[in-house]
């Protein structure tokens, strides 16, 4: 097992962001993680990257505790927190570095994920959709067990977005468990096989395996119709 969680619960004053959520993600796994806004999916991609602090529980990578195994994390958030005056490859190759890989590490999945291009490019003046790609890119490098990514294949255009899905595949493959937050529904469910609920901070639905193949097979509206079933119409927040 490559990630667990137990009874993690995040609170802000008064309101809990994450209630008592145990989760388990395996070798191998992209995990699909939805829910409206505020169900605090977010909050739980920054705790497991070791950013927030839990009020209570605990999450562990491979068996260590989170702060002691950040370099096996990698972490995509939202807006992408880049160093805007190193160029793509000097950001890339800095997360690679303190990741202990070597310099062709960053080299390779510039070159997978479409950035060879632009690699001596300033991050500073970058577009938001070519950011997204370089914090993913971030995310991936070096010799990472855990992905988590929150919206990033948000801003992609189809190009980004198929070769987003091949190196992730490829991350899998290697042995890396996947956890990605989207709204863009018809995107991850051609990647995902294992589908995550949240809402108001709880885990709702968990589908794996052959329950996901028979979802998805069911048709393109399949996935929307199940979270439309789980999650009740907030309005406009």
């Amino acid at each position: 097992m490559i990630a667990q969680i137990r009874e993690l619960t995040i609170q802000y004053g008064k309101r809990t962001a994450v209630d008592a959520l145990d989760v388990e993600l395996a070798a191998g796994e992209i995990a699909l993680l939805l829910g409206p806004n505020g169900a605090g999916k977010s909050t739980t991609l920054a705790a497991m990257a070791g950013v927030l602090l839990p009020t209570k529980g605990t999450i562990t990578v491979e068996e260590q505790d989170v702060a002691a195994a950040r370099g096996k994390v990698g972490f995509a958030d939202q807006p992408p927190q880049l160093y805007d005056f190193f160029t793509v490859e000097e950001h890339v190759g800095f997360v690679a570095e303190a990741r202990g890989a070597a310099p062709a590490a960053a080299t390779e999945v510039l070159g997978k994920l479409g950035l060879a291009k632009i690699a001596h490019r300033p991050c500073r003046e970058l577009s938001f959709g070519m950011r997204q790609r370089v914090g993913l890119a971030a995310a991936l490098v070096g010799p990472v067990k855990l992905v988590l990514l929150d919206e990033t294949l948000n801003g992609l255009d189809p190009h980004a977005v198929r070769a987003a899905r091949a190196t992730l595949r490829a991350a899998a493959d290697r042995g890396a468990a996947i956890l990605m937050s989207t709204h863009l529904l018809g995107v991850a469910e051609r990647l995902c096989d294992r589908i995550l609920v949240m809402d108001r901070g709880k885990l709702v639905a968990d589908r794996r395996g052959e329950d996901v193949k028979t979802l998805l097979a069911q048709g393109p509206t399949a996935l929307e119709d199940l979270y439309v079933s789980l999650i009740a119409d907030a309005g406009v927040e």
